[in-house]
């Protein structure tokens, strides 16, 4: 069976927008946007962790509970169609992690690199399947000493975790208005 030009155009679409929710899930310590990215049986190799991303996920969760600071951007997603149901996918991220390492000592890093996913449609949805994360630029960096709300100076709303970040209010219901 050939694939429409239209078809191309919809799965490439889910497939950005599956990234997207792995983002969203990552930096706001989403976990059902953050499973809904893999397959149940996918396989994760993002740095220090290789197996499946169920335990990658796991681990994840765990550095979720000392509250750290993360932002992922995503560009230059090329989607190439591998056979039916099948895409290989590189993806060129940017990452800025905050949070305590393994001996509570905060670290800041900038990370780029790509993730070069294998993506498998089941069922009419696209998710990873196989994970390799490809770091390009690693840089450590001196984390602030001031807090978000003394640097921002409470004039925007900060990021924080679902389910209180801004996001989830507007996902939620329409926005109200204060005058």
């Amino acid at each position: 069976m050939e694939h429409t030009q239209l078809e191309q155009l919809l799965d490439r679409e889910a497939i950005r927008d599956c990234i997207y929710r792995y983002c969203r899930g990552i930096d706001r310590a989403d976990e059902e946007a953050l499973r809904s990215a893999y397959w149940p049986d996918a396989h994760d190799s993002h740095g220090a962790y290789n197996g499946p991303a169920e335990g990658f996920i796991a681990r994840v969760l765990e550095v979720f509970k000392k509250e750290p600071r993360n932002v992922h951007q995503v560009s230059n997603i090329l989607i190439e169609f591998l056979e039916p149901g099948v895409a290989a996918v590189e993806s060129y991220f940017l990452a800025l992690q905050r949070g305590p390492d393994r001996e509570g000592v905060t670290r800041q890093v900038l990370l780029s690199g790509r993730y070069c996913d294998r993506f498998e449609k089941r069922d009419g949805e696209w998710r990873v399947a196989h994970r390799t994360v490809v770091y390009d630029w690693v840089d450590e960096q001196t984390p602030p000493t001031s807090s978000e709300t003394e640097r921002f100076k409470v004039r925007q709303p900060i990021g924080t975790a679902y389910p209180n970040d801004p996001i989830y209010a507007l996902l939620n219901g329409p926005p109200t208005l204060k005058p």
